[in-house]
């Protein structure tokens, strides 16, 4: 089985991914935030480095998604390919952070692996609201996120949602997790299983 959670920043994709991995003895696979060479300078220089952490974030999703089939293994992967080629790549290109040169190579690169692999068997999408997402991203305190201005976010929450109303890739699971707390409270994460088990039954 392979699961992915997709959502905008702050949404609790990480903190998710770790709980129904724990829940369901899966493996976890996680975005690769620590090691990501690009994001400081992205944070600082939108403009100069937009294309070299696009191509970062998408060299690693697509080993991830080889190694996921290959292994065999029940995995939940934080974040999908299909979220950097359809919100954040689009995002920086329309705000003019990324060249149409820059854009239209990302755009190839991503469709020949697209070619070459599978959509999750299941996708649950975090819908979250942007004051919502505010406070995530404050209460976590990642320095290069200090500068995500309320703008940025609301621009990749439309395309989040654009994307959602036509994905097509397999199971899709919306989640709103404004008044959700799946950390304190043992309930909300458990009425998240049950809707993912009603999907799983639904699979087979």
């Amino acid at each position: 089985m392979h699961f992915a959670v997709a959502g905008n920043i702050g949404a609790g994709k990480t903190t998710l991914t770790n709980l129904l991995a724990k829940h369901y003895k899966w493996e976890p696979q996680l975005e690769d935030v620590v090691d990501n060479p690009y994001l400081d300078d992205f944070y600082n220089q939108m403009e100069r480095w937009s294309f070299n952490l696009q191509v970062y974030f998408l060299n690693s999703r697509f080993r991830q998604v080889l190694q996921i089939r290959k292994s065999g293994k029940d995995i939940i992967q934080d974040r999908t390919i299909y979220e950097d080629a359809h919100i954040f790549a689009p995002n920086l290109h329309a705000m003019g952070l990324m060249t149409n040169r820059d854009f239209e190579n990302y755009r190839s690169l991503f469709d020949l692996m697209e070619s070459l692999v599978q959509g999750p068997d299941l996708l649950i999408y975090l819908r979250s609201s942007i004051p919502n997402l505010v406070k995530q991203i404050h209460k976590r305190g990642r320095d290069y996120e200090n500068s995500i201005s309320i703008d940025y976010l609301s621009r990749l929450n439309e395309r989040y949602e654009a994307w959602i109303h036509g994905y097509d890739k397999g199971k899709l699971l919306i989640v709103d997790v404004d008044d959700l707390d799946f950390v304190s409270n043992p309930e909300d994460l458990g009425s998240i299983i049950n809707k993912i088990d009603a999907e799983i039954h639904g699979l087979f």
